[in-house]
């Protein structure tokens, strides 16, 4: 059943939608989002109900009728609203098309966003289960389900949503129950905002986490061991202000490079300069864990007892390796296949209510990429250009912080209570 209803305007011939978008719609200027988004697709919209909260906890509502001059125009602008919450007055079942192959969804899927979405099913609204940008929707009919999946995973036969009929998104830091908590920061990078206050507001959030109210990861790259920070980052793994991990062969190989030469890329920790075939170090390192069987027979034997790596092992903490084409050795642990490095993520995201990103472009966006929109996001990185390719790329909840690793993490250790 098209929901699309073509009209006649003097000669020429319109097509028409009413939509409805509630919330705050208001305070967040949702509303001229989406009124800016009709106008700039060529579209015209005509209010016909609106209702303003009187406080400003009270949600706001608007019905509006979307016109545009062809079919194709009008599913385009209702598309794109509907990425701000607005959904057809209408309500329809979504339309759901089998899986024709392995590894790809039939044409004309509807593509996720990483906000929560619903979608309709049996004239009963469910709601996406794993929301993950990037993905498709696959739907279990008999026990009315439906979760995202990614174009790799899908399997012949499963179900797929089409189109955007039957779908609606709930934009997260929109209503005041989501309201985002870094309120000091009013741009996506900080760079000449009081550093100390920020990472106050941070540690307060890691500590709820700590306490049992959420769930922490961490992801880091190697400029944690190279700054001096290895010692800082090893007492948040062993105070339990890191739940999970996600790193590359980099920051694990340089972390045990310093346990067992004192060196990073061969740079000595303590004078900071250069030592004799240090640029060797590294890669004995790995062969030494390799012969071993991994790292954590190389703390199980006696051999690696300090470092980030070892706190993980020690202290349970999963992690995940992800490995990339330039990598050394690698590591045992290291995951070289990217698919099944991905499918190890997700397995450890549900859960994660807030993530640390330090110092790794590619895994902060890869990572970022994987979480859901809830999830409280802040990117440590010495360079602004990080958070701008994690904005730029979906990641809109990331706040980042543009300093380097050593006095973030120093300021943020202190703050939770670790040595000065």
């Amino acid at each position: 059943m098209n929901p699309v209803t073509p009209n006649s305007a003097g000669s020429k011939a319109t097509f028409c939608e009413d939509v409805e978008l509630s919330g705050h719609i208001i305070d967040s200027l949702l509303l001229p989002k989406v009124l800016d988004e009709i106008t700039g697709l060529g579209g015209e919209y005509q209010s016909h109900d609106i209702r303003i909260g009187h406080n400003r906890h009270d949600p706001s509502y608007v019905r509006l009728t979307v016109t545009a001059p062809t079919l194709p125009c009008l599913e385009k602008i209702l598309t794109a609203i509907g990425q701000h919450g607005a959904v057809p007055v209408q309500h329809h079942d979504c339309r759901l098309e089998p899986a024709d192959m392995d590894g790809a969804f039939p044409e004309g899927f509807y593509a996720t966003t990483n906000e929560p979405t619903e979608i309709r099913l049996a004239n009963a609204w469910i709601p996406v289960d794993l929301q993950e940008m990037d993905c498709g929707v696959a739907v279990d009919r008999i026990n009315r389900t439906a979760r995202c999946v990614a174009m790799a995973d899908v399997k012949r036969g499963e179900l797929i949503v089409i189109g955007r009929l039957g779908t609606r998104v709930f934009p997260v830091g929109r209503d005041a129950e989501h309201r985002h908590s870094f309120g000091f920061m009013n741009s996506t990078v900080s760079s000449e905002k009081p550093k100390n206050v920020t990472v106050r507001e941070i540690a307060e959030l890691m500590r709820r986490a700590a306490q049992g109210s959420g769930k922490i990861l961490v992801v880091a790259g190697p400029a944690v061991v190279h700054t001096g920070s290895r010692q800082l980052l090893s007492w948040l793994v062993r105070e339990g202000y890191v739940n999970v991990l996600f790193a590359g062969n980099a920051l694990a190989t340089h972390d045990i490079e310093q346990s067992f030469y004192g060196t990073s890329l061969g740079i000595s920790m303590e004078s900071g300069g250069s030592t004799e075939e240090g640029h060797e170090h590294h890669l004995r390192t790995i062969n030494r864990i390799r012969r071993l069987g991994g790292i954590a027979q190389a703390v199980e034997q006696g051999l690696l007892t300090d470092g980030i790596m070892y706190e993980c092992v020690r202290h349970n903490v999963p992690y995940v390796l992800a490995g990339s084409i330039r990598d050394d050795g690698p590591l045992p642990d290291v995951i070289t296949d990217s698919l099944v490095a991905q499918a190890k993520m997700r397995e450890l995201v549900p859960g994660i209510t807030f993530c640390l990103m330090i110092a790794t472009t590619l895994h902060s966006i890869a990572v970022g990429n994987l979480l859901p929109a809830r999830v409280k996001t802040v990117c440590v990185d010495i360079n602004p250009a990080t958070v701008t390719k994690l904005a730029d790329r979906g990641s809109f909840q990331t706040i980042g912080l543009v300093t380097d690793v050593e006095p973030f993490l120093r300021v943020l250790v202190r703050e939770l209570g670790g040595p000065a």
